[in-house]
């Protein structure tokens, strides 16, 4: 098959994916999980059924894929940010607490269906990859004396993930914002 049509089928097939993964998204924000189906999503994602099942062999594994989505475009959001500072370590770290507590906040809720998708190996790499970025923030930013020395990087890079999942609870982005200024304020130096 020439090059040029395989890229089609798979730019085809994507386009395809992504539609089934966002009507998905819809169906479930506006009528619950517990509505949602296979018939359902196909017709909101413009495709037939037999289609869909090409792809999707159930509910759960196009929301699982939804979330394997969401989760990725969380981290390159991170990512992007802790670029913006890349000379400035404590501005770096800062940011990245920040958009990651406002992460928290919007997810928070989903019931049943969020718990059973919040396991499994790609949310266990996305965490590694997560501990390992604010890891590297913490070291950076204590190298430059803006962040306390005398506790390992890792330990610090948990530290403040655990206290700003609580944003998850939060009802304010003023709440979030302070949440971030506290947990920014354990990682201070000791004082002399």
């Amino acid at each position: 098959m020439p090059k040029l049509w395989n890229a089609t089928i798979d730019a085809h097939r994507n386009a395809v994916r992504e539609a089934v993964l966002d009507s998905t998204a819809r169906l479930v924000a506006d009528q619950g999980v517990a509505s949602v189906t296979m018939s359902r999503i196909a017709e909101a994602a413009g495709i037939g059924r037999a289609t869909l099942y090409k792809y999707f062999p159930d509910v759960e594994s196009i929301l699982r894929a939804w979330h394997e989505r969401q989760v990725g475009a969380h981290l390159h959001q991170l990512a992007q940010v802790r670029s913006r500072y890349a000379e400035q370590p404590y501005q770096a770290l800062s940011a990245v607490l920040d958009a990651y507590a406002h992460i928290c906040r919007a997810q928070h809720g989903g019931g049943p269906m969020a718990a059973s998708l919040h396991q499994g190996e790609h949310l266990a790499h996305a965490h590694a990859h997560l501990r390992e970025l604010v890891a590297g923030l913490v070291g950076d930013a204590a190298a430059a004396g803006d962040v306390r020395g005398d506790v390992p990087a890792a330990e610090l890079a948990a530290f403040c993930l655990n206290a700003l999942q609580a944003a998850a609870g939060l009802a304010s982005k003023a709440g979030v914002g302070r949440l971030v200024t506290v947990t920014l304020a354990g990682l201070r130096p000791p004082a002399a």
